[in-house]
């Protein structure tokens, strides 16, 4: 077996360029599915982020227009939902167990003479919960500043870091809309989001001071959406049977006419984009493949050359003694050899691709050991399923042929 793999890398270091050109169409397409394969992995690792952050028992409410001869009006046009119908769920809805409306803003901040363009959202204490933020310095929102319609806010880092840079902004003030703010607490990072927000990104004020002072609306005390958590992942749907018969209610909607609202199982949403994102990486891993598939093609035509080239060789071999399944053996590992060979490369190249691409496009990718496992095996398969006609041909010459070919 020695004497055979020495024979074998000897014959293809006799001829290096054509070796690696042959390799090259390998190379290409293993890099492709290593890439592929590790920005669907990155995507679907983002996605498990997302649903991590927001807890598996989450449930989005946003207003949504009824539908008037099949056509749905704009959201302004009779959709809403109002800070007391969060009230009412808060209070008769059991299997609720926080609520977080809240209405928001693109504002510009300023402060003395720095100033940033962040979203202002206002809401309710629990948002802070729902929404898996913790206090970095200072303190959280409080009933009492909802109560009062208070002017203060709490700042995520990103913005703290635009506005006071290495300053402690607790206590000190910043202007929202020309409106004084004071600050009363700076959140611990998050970092991006699932769908690469910056969750740091952000200013939390009151709902009640939102409302009054920097959130105009048609309808007094509405809101755009809100945040709801069920007691437990296994009330979700009791959750939202619960708020959609308590919100027809209030909205007084008869049995014909469509609901106003919107309710959405946030883990349902995230579970269908993950499904979504590995039917697209298995449909680019695919495509990927075929560029490998043309490289085996390539390996076949090579070593077809090569069994032309190397007839007298063959016919040499015989006649001293060679058997016909050495002289298979021989050209069937060379194809493997090359295809193998090429399959490492691609290796290399496909995650040096994958961080390329988190490095200057900020997409996460992960290139995983099944990834690099697949990619191995399915090179060294091209190398025997296209090396195999090459290597038959080769076993078939008669020595005697073989020596008289010029």
């Amino acid at each position: 077996m020695y004497e055979l793999l020495r024979t074998s890398v000897l014959s293809l270091w006799a001829n290096k360029t054509r070796s690696l050109l042959t390799m090259l169409g390998v190379v290409i397409g293993v890099a492709a599915v290593i890439a592929m394969i590790a920005i669907g992995n990155g995507a679907n690792r983002q996605m498990s982020e997302m649903m991590s952050g927001l807890g598996t028992n989450m449930i989005f409410i946003r207003a949504g227009a009824p539908r008037t001869g099949g056509v749905r009006q704009s959201a302004g046009s009779g959709a809403r939902l109002t800070l007391d119908d969060i009230r009412a769920i808060e209070r008769e809805c059991w299997a609720v167990g926080a609520v977080a409306p809240q209405v928001s803003t693109p504002s510009q901040i300023i402060c003395e003479n720095q100033n940033w363009m962040t979203q202002v959202i206002g809401s309710t204490p629990g948002f802070f919960t729902i929404r898996n933020y913790a206090p970095q310095s200072g303190r959280l929102l409080d009933e009492e500043d909802e109560r009062a319609a208070s002017k203060v806010c709490v700042i995520g880092s990103t913005v703290a870091f635009e506005l006071f840079g290495g300053l402690d902004p607790v206590g000190r003030s910043i202007r929202i809309r020309r409106i004084p703010f004071e600050v009363v607490g700076v959140l611990a990072p998050k970092g991006e989001s699932g769908m690469g927000q910056d969750q740091d990104d952000l200013i939390v004020v009151p709902i009640t001071t939102a409302q009054r002072r920097l959130v105009r609306s048609q309808i007094a005390g509405s809101i755009g959406a809100a945040f709801v958590q069920a007691r437990d992942a296994s009330m979700i749907d009791s959750a939202i049977a619960e708020m959609r018969a308590l919100l027809r209610q209030r909205h007084r909607l008869s049995d014909d006419e469509d609901d106003d609202f919107i309710l959405s199982n946030m883990t349902q949403m995230v579970e269908s984009m993950q499904k979504s994102t590995q039917i697209m990486t298995l449909l680019l891993g695919v495509v990927a493949s075929i560029s490998l598939l043309v490289g085996g093609i390539g390996i076949m035509n090579i070593m077809l050359v090569s069994v032309t080239e190397r007839t007298r060789e063959i016919g040499i071999r015989m006649a001293v003694g060679a058997r016909a399944r050495d002289i298979r053996s021989q050209f069937l590992l060379e194809a493997v050899l090359l295809s193998m060979t090429g399959g490492i490369f691609g290796i290399l190249l496909g995650a040096l691709a994958s961080f390329a691409v988190t490095h200057f496009l900020k997409w996460p990718t992960s290139v995983s050991g099944g990834a690099v496992a697949l990619a191995a095996g399915f090179s060294c398969c091209v190398g025997i399923f296209f090396g195999l006609y090459p290597a038959w041909k080769a076993s078939l010459l008669r020595p005697i042929d073989a020596l008289r070919f010029d």
